[in-house]
């Protein structure tokens, strides 16, 4: 039969025992907190970055029409006639 004693300490031991784990499934619950709000965020952050690209390149001028006229050579309306036409008539101003 154990003393009273040996008693005392198992049962303290027991009690450490178990705030030690309520404390230690406190931090990692915080911790799994924490990183999904950072991957939340980081999610979030990309989308308004994919957002603003897509907003510049959606209202930017195209540099590459002048005046109505197609100058890229390798998109397949262009017409060389017309570049030049209108290429010729900047010249002239």
């Amino acid at each position: 039969m154990a003393s009273s004693g040996v008693n005392v300490l198992r049962y303290s031991a027991l009690a450490v025992g178990g705030g030690y784990g309520f404390y230690h499934q406190r931090s990692l619950n915080a911790q799994n907190h924490k990183a999904k709000v950072d991957r939340e965020f980081a999610q979030q952050e990309s989308l308004i970055t994919q957002a603003k690209a897509e907003f510049k390149k959606k209202n930017t001028p195209q540099d590459n029409v002048t005046k109505g006229v197609i100058s890229d050579p390798s998109d397949p309306k262009f017409d060389l006639e017309g570049y030049l036409t209108a290429l010729m008539g900047e010249k002239a101003n």
